[in-house]
């Protein structure tokens, strides 16, 4: 029933890249060199996590970035947005307040890439930016596109959406100038692991506990993100008894949510986190985490940072 759609679907994709590639539509061009982390699926690959790190080591090498993103359900009413670390988060959404708390980076809300970008330029003249997500956004233009695929989902069942969760064909990886794999592969081919930092879980109120202090015992795991499954898989790993409570990415807690008749604590992900500040009380923790990647990644994204030409820095 959906295949046709899916077909329809595909062939659109195809031919709006086609039209920017032709030049018939013009994009946007930035004088900073512009990144794009993107994915060809729906649902959490561990984009936000990566541009966190990516960001981190862009500044360690004295690159001023900044970073974009869409600032998905947030209510702001301007096209554009910045961010800081005390933005409300029902105004510029959860991964923009998340990104922008865990880089210090300059971090710029909207649905038109482009416009943000011309913001973000405006405000601090970056030498490199940051798109989290945005690979299907051909009216802004960039110098460079990394694709994320989740290593355990990967292309799900091969089909474009709405009969499969493919934004893009997977041929569409051939263009991108890096490909990178969300968990264990080939040592020789670039990839990261999502992994607790420290084993600690925080609680937002009462400071630190290591995560094994929860070993053995029945929690709820609580995850509003793309691919809640892997958040789950994590506190298991640790040894964690948990009672799993998915909820759709993005989602908008309200105290009730959390509220599960029982003295048991909660444990959720960072990105909820953000969103649970009011009403989180001393039994309730997050778990941050942190990106390990392998030699063979590290090795091309120093490259590739040490090779952004001096024609597109401030300097």
């Amino acid at each position: 029933m959906l295949l046709p759609l899916s077909w329809l679907f595909r062939m659109i994709v195809i031919l709006r890249r086609a039209y920017y590639r032709l030049g018939r539509r013009v994009h946007s061009t930035s004088s900073a060199f512009v990144i794009v982390v993107g994915n060809i699926t729906v649902g959490g690959t561990g984009k936000t996590p990566f541009v966190i790190w990516l960001a981190s080591q862009c500044r360690r090498r004295g690159l001023k970035t900044g970073i974009i993103t869409r600032g998905y359900k947030g209510t702001h009413t301007t096209p554009v947005a910045e961010v800081g670390a005390n933005s409300r988060v029902e105004a510029v959404g959860d991964e923009a307040l998340l990104l922008a708390r865990k880089t210090a980076c300059p971090v710029v809300v909207g649905a038109d890439r482009s416009q943000a970008l011309a913001l973000l330029e405006q405000s601090i003249q970056p030498d490199v930016v940051l798109s989290d997500d945005g690979l299907q956004h051909y009216a802004m233009g960039r110098d460079f596109e990394i694709a994320v695929i989740d290593g355990e989902r990967e292309f799900g069942n091969g089909r474009c959406l709405p009969a499969g969760p493919l934004r893009e064909p997977p041929s569409r990886l051939q263009s991108c100038d890096l490909v990178v794999r969300n968990g264990p592969g080939d040592p020789h081919a670039p990839c990261f692991e999502v992994e607790p930092e420290e084993l600690l879980a925080l609680n937002l109120r009462e400071g630190r506990k290591p995560l094994q202090e929860f070993s053995g015992r029945t929690v709820h795991a609580v995850a509003g993100v793309g691919n809640p499954g892997r958040f789950f898989q994590m506190l298991k790993r640790a040894g964690v008894d948990i009672i799993e409570h998915a909820f759709p990415d993005h989602h908008a807690y309200v105290k009730a949510d959390l509220e599960f008749g029982d003295d048991a604590p909660i444990l959720m992900t960072e990105k909820d986190a953000v969103k649970c500040e009011t009403f989180l009380d001393s039994d309730i923790w997050y778990l941050p985490i942190i990106v390990q990647v392998n030699a063979a990644l590290e090795q091309r994204i120093s490259t590739l940072i040490e090779g952004i030409p001096i024609a597109k820095t401030t300097a």
